[in-house]
């Protein structure tokens, strides 16, 4: 852990609780291009899932779920950025970097949200909490396993052609999780005080 965190003294229950809050602290989003081979295998990625569906969801809807892709399959997405990059105007080294960001990191997860705005338990505000949450976990997840991670949406994730390869009727592409090995410890974006965010009522 970097000297600078200066985390205080943590009021965790027990040492592994404590050791989890620290490594919790410590997590910093991973951009692609700093994300490399070996990337969370099946088993990473399946605890990652598991912790995903820890998020708060009133009355179990899961309104989400997540498409991963690896190997081949990200040659695939990298057809759809090349094939985004061409419509709008790119070409030669432009487009071959539209290729290249689809394929920086060796796994990318597809967030896609399942939201439901006639529900009549549970309002889409909630719905979408659950999804920000699940993505909060897994990128933990991730972080506690060892990898580096980044969530990524932009324009790409709005356009028709992306969004129609991955999502069915009524679906949304949040974006996708970028995952991997880190070629360096994650950097900081330096810290902020809780007691910013924390007031009384």
């Amino acid at each position: 852990m970097p000297a600078s965190m200066n985390i205080p003294p943590l009021p965790a229950a027990t040492p592994e609780g404590q050791a989890a809050m620290r490594l919790l602290l410590t997590r910093y989003s991973v951009s692609a291009k700093h994300l490399r081979e070996p990337g969370p295998p099946d088993e990473a990625i399946w605890a990652m899932g598991m912790a995903a569906l820890r998020a708060p969801d009133h009355e179990k809807r899961i309104p989400f779920r997540f498409v991963v892709a690896r190997g081949e399959a990200l040659e695939r997405l990298a057809d759809l950025f090349a094939d985004y990059g061409r419509r709008h105007g790119k070409a030669g080294a432009d487009l071959e970097r539209e290729r290249e960001k689809a394929m920086q990191a060796p796994v990318v997860v597809a967030v896609i949200a399942r939201i439901d705005p006639r529900d009549d338990v549970v309002p889409a505000h909630e719905q979408w909490t659950t999804v920000g949450g699940a993505i909060t976990n897994a990128v933990n997840a991730l972080h506690f396993m060892g990898y580096g991670a980044k969530m990524v949406a932009g324009n790409r994730a709005t356009d028709p052609a992306i969004v129609a390869a991955y999502c069915a009727a009524g679906e949304t592409l949040v974006g996708w999780i970028a995952a991997g090995t880190m070629d360096g410890p994650a950097k900081p974006r330096g810290e902020v005080d809780p007691g910013g965010i924390l007031k009384p009522f």
